[in-house]
């Protein structure tokens, strides 16, 4: 019985935490939480609340950022309206609580101004559920609670990427736009240039100089893939890189050549042949 008493207590011992160890192992590995915490946590990270700064007039407006969740607070008898960007298309609207909330929508505006407004009213105080917004050019999330205070009246968002996105094309088309080289006269262009060797979807459409600078125009599809790097080829068929400047479509070399290869590719490589077909008058 003695020796039994004693192995009970030695096993106690060994299972008994020190004091101020924590009980639960996750917390006391450091591990990040997980399953149903981790989805609160994350869920908690992404939501944006509204604040006094977001304010315009009062229109609350949120830089928009894809998976982030957007809170809107409504009231009872108030109706809060989520504007969309003008020209979107609303494909649906799903709630998780379409019994105790009223959720319609509208639209203001034609043609390309024409804006998308989704509009909700809850029933009563104390209600929370979330509200999914698809349209043609994005997917909007939003968490709603209905208090007995002040209601949202109005939110909408604004669009960086977008914004960043017509800068760039922007430039892109000012880019397409400017001439190619400043001061070519056009009685000194030479089109006395060849173009033979394989057939990709970047096959220059020709080639021409003005005597002191080589030009290689190329068709649109050159901007949607890889642009081949161009080799100057001498007398005895040895090829070397040459520098040279892109500008639109067009390859820009500082110098003329009687013969170059543009090369794309390793185990398959395409090769078009630039050659000079009469030598220019001097």
């Amino acid at each position: 019985m003695t020796r039994q008493l004693v192995l009970a207590a030695v096993a106690a011992l060994a299972f008994t935490p020190a004091a101020g160890a924590q009980s639960n192992p996750s917390s006391a590995s450091g591990r990040p939480p997980h399953g149903v915490a981790a989805i609160g946590a994350a869920n908690a990270d992404a939501t944006v609340e509204p604040r006094r700064p977001d304010f315009i007039n009062g229109t609350a407006v949120y830089p928009f950022a894809d998976g982030t969740i957007y809170r809107v607070y409504a009231a009872p008898e108030r109706v809060t309206d989520i504007a969309l960007q003008p020209g979107e298309n609303l494909i649906a609207v799903a709630s998780g609580d379409t019994v105790r909330w009223v959720i319609g929508d509208t639209a203001s505006g034609t043609g390309a101004e024409k804006r998308v407004h989704v509009l909700v009213k809850p029933f009563s105080a104390g209600l929370s559920t979330n509200l999914v917004i698809t349209t043609d050019r994005r997917t909007y999330h939003i968490a709603l609670a209905s208090t007995g205070g002040p209601a949202m009246a109005a939110l909408s968002w604004s669009y960086p990427q977008d914004a960043l996105l017509a800068i760039r094309r922007a430039q892109e088309a000012a880019a397409a736009a400017a001439p190619v080289a400043a001061g070519l006269e056009i009685e000194r262009l030479d089109f006395g240039y060849a173009i033979s060797g394989d057939r990709p979807p970047w096959r220059p459409l020709r080639a021409f100089d003005d005597g002191r600078q080589t030009f290689i125009e190329f068709p649109p599809s050159l901007a949607v893939g890889e642009a081949p790097p161009l080799f100057l080829v001498d007398r005895k068929g040895e090829a070397q890189l040459v520098n040279y400047r892109l500008r639109g479509r067009y390859y820009v070399v500082d110098r003329l050549f009687d013969a170059a290869e543009l090369r794309l590719g390793a185990k398959r490589q395409q090769v078009v042949r630039i050659s000079r077909t009469g030598r220019r008058p001097s």
